[in-house]
């Protein structure tokens, strides 16, 4: 892919840009800064430990947003004000539906397995809603509904690249029809962080993730939503461990705050 090469910067919490194909994407933006709290609803709130790599205003031009879901920490009061309202937001419908009283009219809501499609030229990206849950059993019906992204890279009908953006979910058994209908996966990037509200755990901690990175068998591994709020209870280290105690750890590329790194595997 030249000049063109998949690559990602990674902003802090599940933030990143994402630079495939000559499109250029944001993910689940928050921007909030240390010791400022995100709300998580439900009356909880949760206070930032960290500063974001970029702010707004040093972003690059977006052709899209995705959103893994409507949570504090994913999309904040800083990304309601000062997001372009023209862009197009790929989300869930249920967050598409606030998004658009807030006046982001290009929200778009996708049922699982349903795609949206950018275009320049012969290049398509095309973004597809895929399962994901955020909270275990009858807790989940209390949060935000989640979705993870498939974002697929094709030129004149020819697929080049396969990223899969995992959202806040768990390791549920759904997530089992995701390399049954993508088998060819480039790369992931894994929520993780082992979130725990009154010790309930909400999103991937170590050895769940390392669970899925064995269910999805991408070619590369980047972790993202590890130490960037107290909620966060299981760091990068365990990850990064426990990857290593499975022999995956060549499969997996740790990216720093602010740092950018390509999504492709040198080649064997």
């Amino acid at each position: 892919m030249g000049s063109d090469a998949p690559e990602v910067t990674f902003v802090g919490t599940a933030t990143t840009v994402l630079r495939i194909g000559g499109f250029t994407l944001l993910t689940d933006p928050n921007f909030l800064h240390r010791g400022q709290r995100a709300y998580l609803g439900h009356g909880l709130w949760s206070k930032r430990s960290t500063d974001p790599a970029l702010t707004l205003p040093e972003l690059p031009a977006l052709d899209a947003v995705v959103l893994s879901h409507l949570h504090g920490d994913h999309f904040d009061r800083v990304a309601r004000r000062g997001l372009d309202h023209a862009l197009p937001i790929v989300t869930t419908p249920e967050a598409e539906r606030k998004l658009r009283r807030w006046g982001f009219h290009a929200a778009q809501g996708l049922p699982t397995w349903r795609s949206y499609e950018l275009h320049r030229g012969d290049a398509t990206l095309r973004l597809t809603s895929l399962p994901g849950q955020h909270g275990p059993g009858a807790l989940d019906r209390l949060l935000p509904d989640v979705m993870g992204t498939m974002v697929d890279l094709e030129r004149g009908g020819s697929r080049e690249f396969r990223l899969y953006v995992t959202g806040d979910t768990l390791r549920r058994p759904q997530l089992a029809q995701i390399p049954q209908r993508y088998p060819d996966i480039d790369a992931m990037l894994i929520h993780l962080g082992g979130t725990r509200i009154a010790g309930i755990l909400l999103t991937m901690d170590a050895k769940q993730g390392a669970d899925v990175v064995e269910l999805i068998r991408p070619k590369l591994t980047v972790p993202i939503h590890y130490d960037d709020y107290p909620v966060f209870r299981s760091p990068l280290r365990h990850f990064v461990e426990e990857a290593r105690r499975r022999g995956l750890v060549r499969q997996v590329r740790t990216v720093m705050r602010g740092e950018t790194v390509p999504l492709t595997t040198p080649p064997a």
